[in-house]
């Protein structure tokens, strides 16, 4: 099986991450191209099974499967963890609530981690090994373009492997 993000996977994360209510749709304004998503209006969703259990999920803009640039919004617990990953373009990430931890490198030490808390943003290139935690439930934003992908250092830190 193959470490990337299988096509299906990201199909399926756009299915399963859903999108904010079909309401911000018909609130279009179609003259001026605008969408608006009010925090009452979005639907969370179990985050792609990529993910470690226990995040949820929603997709704002764009589509993560396909080219171009997508919005992706996850809600984590506390102590929520993503083991060493990287991605195959740049990570964009904004925190909108809670602490956002993120450390470089292919095994997870906290210590040579840095808080990002709620207003802070952080990007680093596509490639990079990187793992994060939380403190207190978090949200983030995640900009990019897609097509999205995440590939643990270690195979076996891919949640997948462990559903089956």
């Amino acid at each position: 099986m193959s470490k990337f993000l299988s096509v299906s996977a990201l199909a399926a994360l756009v299915l399963m991450c859903g999108r904010g209510s079909s309401e911000p749709h018909e609130k279009k304004d179609e003259a001026k191209g605008l969408s608006v998503y009010t925090p009452k209006e979005i639907k969370w969703a179990d985050a792609p099974p990529v993910l470690p259990p226990g995040a949820k999920a929603v997709v704002l803009e764009g589509d993560p499967t396909k080219e171009g640039p997508f919005v992706l919004r996850v809600r984590m617990p506390d102590g929520y963890r993503i083991p060493p990953h990287t991605h195959p373009k740049p990570e964009r990430v904004t925190v909108i609530s809670g602490t956002f931890h993120v450390g470089m490198g292919e095994k997870f030490e906290p210590d040579k981690g840095q808080a990002m808390p709620a207003g802070s943003f952080g990007t680093w290139p596509a490639g990079m090994k990187h793992f994060v935690w939380t403190k207190g439930e978090t949200v983030i934003q995640l900009h990019g373009t897609g097509p999205w992908s995440l590939t643990y250092v270690n195979p076996d830190d891919d949640p997948r492997k462990k559903q089956k």
